[in-house]
């Protein structure tokens, strides 16, 4: 027993084994769509982290392995090679795809609704609580009606009296 190690330090060293062993978030650019400049890669990047894959919806072309996100990437670096900016990289994208290809949208047009649907609703019902408690609070407990002489009786009966 005096080589042995105690078990909590064995699965100690196996959770951390496990949690080495786990890769992190790896981007899905392939060597290939990599530009030879570092400055427009980075800005590439930096763009397709903020561009949502439209057919994994919650995961952006940076991390996407979906063919259309790779096409994506591809636009992006693309647009960049012909001198955009990033805004024009961006504006070009939406215009092309629609708004909802943007993982951050923006708080114009239509869009304000579903911003602000959120605090209203939490409003309303802080409202409608607020309402139910005040009018708990007012109302009147029912009048006591004593017994009557038989409801006494049969009491007295039930409880062996």
């Amino acid at each position: 027993m005096k080589g042995r190690m105690p078990a909590i330090v064995r699965q100690a060293m196996l959770a951390l084994a496990l949690c080495l062993a786990v890769p992190g978030p790896v981007l899905a650019v392939q060597p290939d769509e990599v530009l030879a400049d570092p400055g427009l890669e980075a800005r590439a990047r930096e763009i397709s982290k903020g561009l949502r894959c439209l057919v994994c919806r919650n995961e952006s072309i940076a991390e996407s392995n979906a063919e259309l996100a790779r096409d994506l990437r591809l636009l992006v670096r693309e647009r960049l090679q012909k001198g955009d900016s990033n805004e024009e990289v961006v504006d070009y994208i939406v215009a092309r795809y629609g708004e909802y290809v943007l993982l951050k949208p923006t708080m114009t047009g239509g869009n304000w609704l579903l911003w602000a649907a959120g605090p209203v609703m939490l409003l309303i019902a802080l409202g409608g609580g607020l309402v139910y408690v005040r009018s708990r609070a007012r109302a009147t407990e029912p009048a006591q009606q004593a017994l009557s002489d038989a409801e006494k009786a049969r009491l007295r009966e039930i409880l062996g009296d």
